[in-house]
């Protein structure tokens, strides 16, 4: 297991343990269909690069739990959530 995911700090920035395990699974989806990272990281491991995304607050969800990026547009711009893929 890796060590973020031993500490509270990112459950509490999520707001739970499974808006965590959903906001990582949604973006490892992204990551696998070839969207780039929102950080760099000499690692490959696309877990590791998810949680230094959330933990540099690059990934969030939504209050519809949809995977939203920051920085992506301005506040004003179009929606930009994920659909889910169940």
């Amino acid at each position: 297991m890796l060590d973020e995911l031993k500490e509270e700090e990112i459950v509490n920035k999520v707001g739970g343990r499974f808006k965590l395990s959903t906001l990582i699974q949604k973006r490892l989806v992204q990551l696998n269909a070839g969207s780039p990272a929102k950080v760099d990281l000499a690692a490959h491991d696309k877990m590791s690069i998810v949680l230094q995304e959330i933990l540099q607050d690059k990934i969030f969800l939504d209050t519809e739990n949809n995977l939203r990026h920051t920085g992506d547009l301005p506040s004003d711009g179009p929606d930009i959530s994920v659909p889910d893929l169940d």
